[in-house]
């Protein structure tokens, strides 16, 4: 498939289980960050066609770091993770520019609908 998608996740169990669901529906190149600053860093050195990125996460929040990555590159494709009763967190990052978000804790044939809704 040729995509590269980044996923941000500051539970090394949840980076896991998104890259085998992903892996396993042909996602190969799959890198991951384990918070916003690894996650902007890694955005920066090298293009990513979508991140996947988690809200609650120390150092820097999903919402700081989807605003970075947007500063970086204002097409960039970002969808949101975010347990339940973050509702109000996920309409700030819809009006930041996410495309979509996945609510905790989420089904792998979600994650799979979003990820090729949004690379198609």
């Amino acid at each position: 498939m040729g995509k590269k998608i980044l996923v941000v996740d500051d539970a090394a169990f949840m980076r896991l289980m998104i890259k085998d669901v992903l892996s396993k529906n042909g996602y190969a190149e799959i890198e991951e960050a384990g918070d916003g600053e690894l996650a902007v860093a890694a955005y920066q050195a090298g293009h990513h066609d979508l991140v996947i990125l988690d809200i609650t996460m120390p150092n820097m929040d999903g919402l700081e770091a989807l605003k970075r990555i947007k500063g970086i590159d204002a097409s960039s494709r970002v969808v949101m993770c975010s347990a339940m009763g973050q509702e109000s967190m996920v309409v700030d990052a819809i009006k930041l520019g996410a495309l979509d978000f996945i609510v905790k804790p989420f089904k792998p044939d979600r994650i799979i609908q979003t990820v090729k809704n949004i690379l198609g």
